[in-house]
């Protein structure tokens, strides 16, 4: 029959409009700012950047490798490395981003900054309540806005975040190993040393 779609639609539209009067989850309507539907953890706006910790400058994973900034489509982010090291969660030394800006003007939310970084430093914001009276200097973020502790990062994204501490944590425990192995080596291959060194005979002189 002509038109049994268009009537099956229209019957959806009145079973709403009549179950809103009566059902609060019918309400397309939502009374923001007062009201707020719940953002789905995928949901990603302007990154970000992590820090372990208490301490923003000591716990920031970022090593200003400068790949997200290299990668980026629009341009939007800006590094400037540091002139001497910091050690990374592995205890490694590690340099650090003397300055990281992102201009949320340009940045257009691809996540390819995330996807490219090797260090888990940089992760998408759910923030999107970012507007400015000023177009220019007020969108440009500057790393101590930027920086976030790990504590929020598991809030915005809890399934995400639990997995990426768990790797890093892997990562650690694995080069902790490794370290240890190449230390038990060291002195195994000394002990070895040391004892071949007392069974050898004392040379006779004639």
């Amino acid at each position: 029959m002509i038109g049994t779609g268009i009537l099956k639609g229209m019957a959806v539209t009145a079973r709403n409009f009549v179950g809103s009067y009566f059902d609060k989850e019918r309400l397309i309507t939502v009374q923001y700012p007062e009201e707020r539907i719940p953002l789905p953890e995928n949901y990603r706006n302007f990154p970000f950047l992590i820090y372990d910790d208490d301490d923003p400058h000591a716990g920031l994973r970022c090593v200003a490798c400068k790949i997200c900034e290299k990668e980026c489509p629009p341009q939007c982010i800006y590094i400037i490395k540091s002139d001497d090291k910091k050690p990374d969660y592995m205890g490694k030394p590690q340099f650090y981003p003397k300055v990281f800006d992102i201009d949320i003007s340009v940045c257009m939310s691809c996540q390819i900054c995330v996807e490219v970084c090797p260090f888990e430093a940089i992760k998408m914001d759910k923030d999107f309540e970012l507007s400015k009276r000023e177009r220019f200097n007020h969108l440009l973020q500057r790393k101590e806005e930027l920086s976030k502790p790990n504590e929020y990062y598991h809030k915005i994204h809890p399934i995400e975040a639990a997995a990426v501490d768990k790797n890093l944590a892997d990562a650690a425990a694995a080069a902790e190993a490794k370290k240890k192995a190449a230390a038990e080596a060291v002195a195994k291959a000394a002990a070895a040393k040391a004892a071949a060194a007392a069974q050898t005979p004392p040379a006779v002189s004639s």
